[in-house]
């Protein structure tokens, strides 16, 4: 029984000084999911839940993407429809439509999306930044993951949560 603590310990020693190439690859978790015809994908983490759409009030005097806004378990949330806030055409929601209910730091939202598609994991090394035409600081896009068949855009959860109403 001491023998194998030992090769035990030895082998969690080796692993913290020697870390093997796997864990220096960074995993970005993130889920992915469908506006218009573009996937697109935000980090796993910045995710409070994901819902079928439910009723909601709507606000006077917000810009035209703020559908309004709705009760969830005693908070009310803003509810954005991201086509609206993508400038593009809005469209009636189908049996696939959720709300993605996202939180930053000081701010949490509600945002309509046309259809989820799945949880993604990305090496970081394989996400490339914003292209050059985009204001970086003012974009919403965090980078452009590839994938093996397509490219993926990942977004700012911070910028689209940014109050700008």
């Amino acid at each position: 029984m001491n023998d194998r603590l030992n090769k035990i310990l030895s082998k969690q020693q080796k692993q913290l000084t020697e870390p093997d190439a796997k864990s220096n690859e960074e995993i970005m978790q993130l889920v992915g999911f469908i506006v218009s015809d573009e996937e697109y994908a935000i980090p796993m983490l910045n995710i409070q839940e994901i819902i079928k759409p439910i009723e909601y009030t709507r606000v006077p005097s917000v810009p035209d993407y703020i559908l309004g806004v709705f009760n969830l378990r005693g908070n009310v949330i803003p509810l954005i429809d991201l086509r609206k806030k993508f400038n593009l055409e809005a469209t009636k929601q189908t049996e696939e439509t959720r709300y993605i209910v996202m939180k930053g730091e000081n701010n949490i939202a509600g945002f309509v999306i046309d259809r989820l598609t799945e949880a993604i994991r990305i090496r970081k090394d394989r996400i490339d930044p914003a292209p050059e035409t985009l204001h970086k600081d003012k974009g919403m896009i965090y980078g452009i993951g590839k994938r093996e068949d397509s490219i993926l855009t990942i977004l700012k959860v911070e910028s689209l949560l940014k109050r700008d109403f």
